[in-house]
């Protein structure tokens, strides 16, 4: 047996569902970017400029710690290789610069706090470092992505995900 139709139709949308678009449409409209995204005023570098740098920063000093664990471990040397290879694009890639060669720079200007932490004597300690230096950019990438606009989200996403790979290449057995 069929229901009986309802005794009243509704004429149109209901006062909530008014109500919830309404919400819906100030909280998209208060997200899009204008001209000033930040409301710095133009003074100041924008979040994304910050986030930006602190990521080749990053990946520089990501590129020196390779440098350095394959100076302490020559045997290394071929395996890291194309891992800090690729780091250094990453850091070229966020706009700023890394030693190309696999010798760490005496030279370089970091401070003692930027300054890659000594090296393990053992090999495999010393991949663990580099395993989780990895692991924890990738990380603080990941976070950072959800702070910044598209084209440099979707960049902090493909370098978070290489970072994981290497995290894998990394701690796997020997090849």
């Amino acid at each position: 047996m069929p229901f009986p139709p309802p005794s009243r139709e509704p004429s149109g949308p209901r006062r909530r569902s008014l109500l919830l678009a309404a919400a819906g449409a100030a909280l998209l409209t208060g997200c899009s970017p204008g001209p000033d995204v930040d409301g710095t005023g133009g003074g100041s570098p924008s979040a994304a400029d910050r986030a930006r740098a602190r990521a080749a920063r990053d990946s520089a000093e990501l590129a020196e710690r390779y440098a350095a664990v394959a100076a302490a471990h020559p045997a290394l040397t071929e395996r890291l290789a194309p891992l800090r290879a690729e780091v250094v694009r990453h850091a070229e890639a966020f706009g700023g610069t890394a030693a190309r060669s696999a010798q760490p720079s005496p030279s370089a200007s970091a401070s003692a706090a930027t300054a890659p932490a000594a090296v393990p004597a053992d090999g495999k300690d010393a991949l663990a470092m580099l395993a989780t230096a990895e692991q924890e950019l990738a990380d603080r990438r990941s976070e950072a992505l959800l702070r910044v606009p598209g084209e440099l989200a979707r960049l902090l996403a493909s370098v978070a995900a290489a970072g994981a790979a290497h995290v894998h290449l990394l701690t796997e057995a020997d090849s």
